[in-house]
């Protein structure tokens, strides 16, 4: 969890943060070849948020009883998450050049048997999110002060299940659950809208019996705000909607169906990085 001397250098330093995390899903995809760069690209400033401020962990003692959980339900974007793990000390971060590699502990989803910080096996759509409803009633059968945040795209809210376990946690009033929605307009090869529609969204979170909060996903302070927020929300689950863009910070990833689950070449590589330089240089100027 970072320390800042203010909420203004907190903000800074967490986008500094979700910057990296970018570089390094760019930099591991290229090498692999595969993989899916537009949803992890998306989600990270919600993932920069959650282990580089909110939550409670101790990367030397992965299975910590005390410890947050974070679920991604949304298993392909497993880059955003190995990279978080890595420069939190669950592994070394050299380890993410041999992503999806034979042997590697970093396969194309995450595999809770083979990676330290990993809560579970995910890539079946729905069933991460599943699993986070059981983890979150076991900390409040065991009394635990541990909470749950799961992160679920919004081409995954065409499964069923996700309805099923959003009732269940209102039913049980899971308030120590917090699921972030990565709303970026992309499943696969087009968009959420042309497969099924899934707006209004707020609005069926609500009316499925969560406390809803509606942000910009790639505004770090209303991110921060909104987890914070809800830590506070007591007797029902919250769902935080992040508004965000597939492929966030390179140019020609942005909005592009294409890169769904695309690995950038070398050349590309170059100009993505650039591209978040010249970003970086805007912000901090």
């Amino acid at each position: 969890m970072a320390v800042a001397t203010s909420r203004d250098e907190l903000i800074r330093t967490l986008e500094d943060h979700a910057d990296q995390l970018r570089r390094d899903i760019l930099a591991m995809l290229t090498a692999a070849g595969s993989g899916h760069p537009g949803g992890s690209l998306s989600s990270a400033e919600i993932v920069a948020a959650l282990f580089f401020y909110k939550m409670r962990y101790d990367a030397t003692n992965p299975r910590w009883p005390g410890r947050d959980r974070f679920i991604l339900s949304k298993g392909h974007a497993a880059p955003v998450l190995y990279a978080a793990l890595a420069r939190t000390g669950f592994f070394p971060v050299e380890d993410l050049s041999s992503l999806r590699a034979l042997g590697s502990h970093l396969q194309g989803h995450p595999d809770q048997t083979l990676t330290p910080g990993v809560e579970v096996s995910t890539g079946s759509l729905g069933n991460g999110f599943s699993f986070a409803q059981g983890a979150a009633l076991a900390g409040k059968l065991d009394g635990a002060a541990y909470r749950v945040y799961a992160l679920v795209g919004d081409g995954e809210m065409d499964e069923g299940q996700i309805w099923e376990a959003a009732l269940f946690a209102a039913h049980h009033k899971l308030d120590n659950l917090t699921v972030f929605v990565d709303v970026n307009g992309i499943q696969n090869d087009t968009y959420v809208k042309d497969i099924l529609v899934t707006e209004p969204i707020v609005d069926k979170w609500r009316a499925f019996g969560w406390h809803v909060f509606d942000v910009d996903g790639h505004d770090m302070r209303a991110v921060v705000d909104a987890i914070d927020a809800a830590s506070e929300i007591k007797g029902k689950p919250t769902a935080i909607v992040c508004r965000t863009v597939k492929g966030k910070g390179v140019s020609f990833m942005e909005n592009n169906p294409e890169y769904h689950g695309k690995a950038p070449s070398k050349d590309q590589l170059a100009q993505a990085l650039g591209e978040l330089d010249a970003a970086r240089a805007r912000r901090t100027s």
